[in-house]
């Protein structure tokens, strides 16, 4: 799609989109939790995608830490086998 994309296990789990942003796929849990923490750096994709969990992130704004947390959280999300568990944001 004409960017860079990051996968585990064949899926995508963060993409850089454009110059200054990402986008980071969380369980919709953990995009609730990221988006009350840092509401300015984190935000739900536009429509479904958003929904499910897809979550734009500034690279301006964001904390360094809290970053990290969230990549860790979507590869940890895209590796585990579909389930109704989620997986511990860490």
């Amino acid at each position: 799609m004409g960017h860079a994309d990051f996968r585990t296990v064949g899926k995508i789990f963060a993409t850089l989109p454009k110059e200054g942003h990402a986008m980071v796929k969380l369980h919709p849990e953990h995009q609730h939790e990221f988006m009350s923490a840092e509401p300015d750096a984190f935000t739900p994709a536009n429509g479904a995608w958003g929904r499910q969990g897809c979550t734009m992130v500034s690279l301006t704004l964001v904390k360094k830490d809290t970053l990290e947390r969230a990549v860790r959280a979507a590869w940890q999300t895209a590796s585990t086998k579909l389930s109704s568990k989620k997986p511990a944001p860490r």
